[in-house]
């Protein structure tokens, strides 16, 4: 008998053609569809949906009641907080139906980006690496890298180091992270991580 080195639970579904990395959780009523890869370390909590071909990284969490569609790629560290949502059609019509992957518009989320509960991610769109998007967003445009994002639609209000603390900028534009001590770079409404 092989081990397996991930925890499905009893409940769970998933289907042949999945890939699932070490040490990852998946809990009861998740359901795992056909040729999604899953990184290690993950957790996926209660009554998650993983759609077809859905790609996600390392360390990933994706709380309960969260449905990935096809088309949406979820990189390292991706925080999705619970009852968020992501869509992968623009202009859905039940009697005009548009059913697969030629018809979903690729949405990415980058490396660390933290997704509020009851978020919403119209697709087409890519989050920045470490952006922050509060609960109860609508998300209809890229975010850049380190963004607080919030409202409806979502517009940048300040911004969040790699390690999820906000950001104050100085006089020259500079911000110290009080937990990790990196600095950052506000220019053009764009921040960088300095060496």
């Amino acid at each position: 008998m092989i081990e397996k080195k991930f925890y499905v639970d009893k409940f769970a579904v998933v289907d042949k053609g999945v890939e699932i990395g070490e040490g990852t959780k998946i809990w009861h009523f998740s359901h795992i569809q056909s040729g999604t890869k899953i990184g290690k370390k993950c957790v996926l909590g209660q009554n998650v949906n993983i759609g077809n071909n859905v790609t996600i990284g390392n360390f990933v969490k994706i709380q309960n009641n969260v449905s990935v569609y096809e088309g949406v790629e979820l990189e390292d560290y991706v925080f999705c907080g619970p009852s968020m949502v992501f869509t992968n059609i623009i202009n859905p019509r039940s009697k005009y139906p548009q059913v697969g992957s030629e018809f979903y518009l690729k949405t990415l989320v980058k490396e660390g980006a933290s997704l509020g509960a009851n978020s919403t991610i119209v697709c087409g769109v890519t989050i920045g690496r470490f952006a922050f998007v509060g609960a109860g967003t609508v998300v209809t445009k890229d975010i850049p890298d380190f963004a607080l994002v919030v409202g409806n639609p979502g517009k940048i209000k300040g911004w969040y180091s790699e390690a999820g603390k906000r950001l104050l900028f100085d006089e020259e534009n500079i911000a110290i992270c009080e937990k990790s001590g990196k600095r950052y770079k506000l220019e053009n409404n764009i921040v960088v991580e300095l060496n």
